[in-house]
């Protein structure tokens, strides 16, 4: 067959590309990286080179044999589109990459290509090598988080007592803080962090050759170890020394068919996604041309419209939602694929690597995002006040409703305050002036008392004190111990 002409075959590499084209809120951030074909593909080299080595120390592969494979894996010795290519024949990308990564070292020194992929299966080094990439990108993302954390935890205790007005359904309930709204962005990331780190400790190694027996690392180790005995304790060192190799966790018994990591992964991110997309939410709502109440970082050519040069969108806030809204999607197909058949299913474990590592790209562009977004998150605490005053007092109707109980009784203080409401809205006057004017409070109540009872920032319940508590609980998380 003919060369193709040089611009063919460089339009069809091009187009073989996951840029993040229509994946914007992962686009060249650190952890498109992490994710991406070259980087799966080094963390199964890692995982085959790190068997060597450990079989090495148990006398089970010659130690020059590890050397060899150990140097020559590496991702940019292969083809990777070939490789990707060659795994539909097998259903997985693992079976020509050893071929291909035997066929290297056979080239090298034979001897060793031997003990390439020594008594392993495919889900063996590709479970692996997700688990790798995963703690990998993890370590990325919680570094996002921690910067999330930190900025939400000085937006707090900045505007701690900063009144602005809680919305229920979309309208004014009551006052509240902006300094606790911040809180509860924040303990929502903690809740999300925490999981993300003891998950983080607990990604597991896979090791159960074949069928999850481990038989064919046992008959390989009694070729080499002088007993019986000391065949079995390699096999039981060996997941051990694989997961110190690469910094993961041993596993109690192999998992081929029990998916409890990538499920807990799944779940995992999907929070981590449901916390950002939270503040995301927030922050689209508040910044709105009628509200006002806080504005993104301003950046050039950020948040601007292709037909309206006056608009600038809340790109970053769009960004972290999109995130946001496909993580559940994504979690529930690892959970729907869990439910394996027999010792290796056919299409279920298949099924698993693209949700997987979608899952970590979305939850670490929305990581990095959030990061950028509290940074340099723009308070207007002044309009925050004017808000807070266009009710002319209704949003402090319930504090009225209770105070005026102990001169009304409770049933007759809630009617009053029902029908003074409604007067007050109807003639667009203020509620204090509305209840001054009531035959029930004539005598009881100064206009002044009223006015008074009618200030919002002045109905923040103990707002103040539960911002207290969640920069408590983040200080206790942070090494220093400052919030």
């Amino acid at each position: 067959m003919p060369d193709r002409p040089d611009a063919v075959a460089e339009a069809e590499a091009e187009a073989a590309l996951d840029t993040g084209l229509f994946a914007p809120v992962r686009a060249g951030v650190p952890t498109e990286a992490a994710t991406g074909d070259l980087a799966c593909l080094q963390a199964m080299l890692d995982t085959e080179a790190a068997l060597a080595r450990s079989q090495a120390v148990l006398g089970v592969v010659p130690e020059s044999a590890a050397r060899v494979i150990t140097a020559l894996a590496r991702a940019e010795r292969f083809d990777l589109a070939a490789l990707a290519v060659a795994g539909r024949d097998a259903a997985n990308p693992v079976v020509p990459l050893v071929r291909a990564l035997t066929r290297l070292v056979a080239a090298e020194d034979p001897d060793a290509a031997h003990y390439v992929h020594q008594g392993s299966t495919s889900q063996d080094v590709l479970d692996t090598g997700l688990m790798l990439v995963a703690s990998r990108t993890l370590a990325l993302v919680l570094a996002d988080v921690s910067r999330t954390a930190a900025a939400l935890a000085a937006l707090a205790r900045r505007h701690r007592d900063t009144p602005m007005a809680a919305r229920t359904l979309g309208q004014h309930a009551v006052p509240s803080t902006f300094g606790l709204k911040a809180a509860g962005w924040l303990q929502g990331v903690l809740d999300a962090e925490e999981e993300l780190l003891l998950l983080q400790d607990r990604l597991p190694v896979q090791l159960g050759g074949a069928a999850g027996t481990l038989a064919g690392y046992l008959e390989y180790a009694r070729l080499h170890a002088p007993s019986p005995a000391e065949a079995d304790r390699c096999v039981e060192q060996l997941p051990g020394l694989l997961a110190a190799e690469l910094g993961l966790a041993e596993p109690l018994v192999p998992w081929h068919t029990v998916r409890t990591p990538l499920t807990a992964l799944g779940s995992a991110l999907a929070r981590l996604g449901a916390a950002l997309g939270t503040i995301a939410a927030d922050v689209q709502l508040l910044s709105r041309t009628e509200t006002g109440e806080l504005a993104e970082p301003a950046a050039d050519g950020r948040g601007t419209s292709s037909a309206m040069p006056h608009k600038r969108n809340p790109a970053l806030s769009a960004l972290i939602r999109s995130a946001s809204y496909q993580l559940p999607s994504l979690a529930a197909t690892l959970f729907q694929v869990a439910v394996h058949d027999d010792e290796r299913p056919a299409g279920a474990w298949h099924a698993e690597w693209q949700p997987l590592r979608d899952s970590l790209r979305l939850a670490g562009g929305a990581a990095h995002t959030a990061a950028e977004l509290t940074e340099g998150l723009v308070v207007h605490s002044e309009r925050m006040g004017a808000n807070l005053e266009l009710s002319g007092g209704l949003v402090v109707s319930e504090r009225l409703a209770a105070v005026l109980s102990t001169d009304l009784g409770r049933v007759r203080a809630k009617a009053v305050v029902s029908e003074a409401s409604a007067a007050a809205a109807t003639a667009g006057r203020p509620l204090a002036e509305t209840l001054a004017d009531h035959d029930a409070l004539k005598g009881v109540r100064t206009p002044d008392e009223l006015a008074e009872l009618c200030a919002p920032a002045a109905y923040t319940g103990v707002a103040g004190r539960l911002v207290d508590r969640v920069l408590d609980r983040f200080a206790r998380t942070r090494p220093c111990g400052a919030a």
